[in-house]
């Protein structure tokens, strides 16, 4: 391919096609491929590059800490969990239908890996992700109000397809970080998923926001499209401490997630406090 030739493809962004034009143009001299044949080939080198970089990009945006998988999960560790249903969460069909997923356990049982997983698999469909704690979106936005970009760091968070907020029960929340999360919440309700992770059990949610009608607005709104997953096995990290001391087992009954949620929702989530509907 000649300098001139080289420059024009560039100039078209055909990154994907400058790299490979000229062994497909010896590969179609020696196969003797027709014109149609070689231009079919040069055009999937680019479709390929570009789903490429835009994997790489989607992965870089994401923020995840760690990249795992769903087939480097040791499910032999955590024999509760359902294997198909976890699987199911990778095919993403809970993002077309804009649904939630909720992971709670103990920490150490693997729901942070999980949550990645299924964003892994998301990014891997052409889905937006991003991934962070909900202590670190709470901080941001309420910095960003100081500088009056709360508007545009608020999209940070409620674009994305998939949203996973780790870590969620760690801190209670202030009114200020009440009024935001439910800001997230609420715009993302019915239009893209989010992913929650927390080593508490459902019925201690809503202990965690400073509003208990905030607090029953944003629970009911992530719970009306929601799979509860609990993860009732012991730690990967502490496990031999664990087996040594008998230590008790928290997190949510395997059962009747979704009629718990609805229940906590209608007799109030903090003291008397009745439920806000969506």
């Amino acid at each position: 391919m000649n300098d001139s030739l080289a420059v024009k493809i560039r100039k078209l962004n055909l990154a994907g096609m400058v790299q490979t034009v000229d062994m497909r143009v010896e590969q179609a001299i020696k196969e003797s491929l027709s014109y149609v044949e070689f231009l079919e080939l040069i055009i999937n080198d680019e479709h390929l590059n570009r789903g490429r970089n835009r994997r790489n990009e989607l992965i870089r945006r994401a923020k995840f800490p760690q990249h795992k998988t769903i087939e480097e999960f040791n499910f032999s560790w955590q024999p509760g969990l359902n294997r198909q249903e976890i699987y199911a969460f990778g095919t993403c069909e809970f993002i077309r239908k804009r649904e939630n997923i909720a992971f709670i356990g103990l920490p150490g049982t693997g729901k942070t890996h999980l949550s990645i997983a299924v964003g892994v698999k998301a990014i891997e469909q052409g889905y937006s992700v991003l991934f962070t704690t909900l202590s670190d979106m709470m901080e941001e936005l309420y910095l960003s109000r100081a500088d009056n970009s709360f508007r545009q760091k608020l999209k940070k968070y409620t674009q994305p397809d998939l949203l996973i907020l780790d870590e969620f029960g760690l801190k209670k929340l202030n009114q200020t970080s009440v009024d935001d999360l439910y800001e997230v919440i609420s715009k993302r309700y019915e239009i893209n998923s989010t992913v929650i992770t927390s080593n508490k059990e459902f019925s201690e949610w809503g202990h965690v926001l400073f509003d208990p009608v905030l607090a029953s607005a944003i629970l009911d709104r992530f719970v009306h499209h929601c799979s509860f997953v609990a993860i009732d096995g012991d730690s990967y990290r502490m496990k031999e401490r664990i087996n040594s001391a008998g230590m008790h087992k928290r997190g949510r009954p395997r059962k009747s997630e979704s009629q718990e949620a609805s229940a906590v929702l209608e007799n109030g989530l903090i003291d008397g406090e009745s439920e806000v509907s969506a």
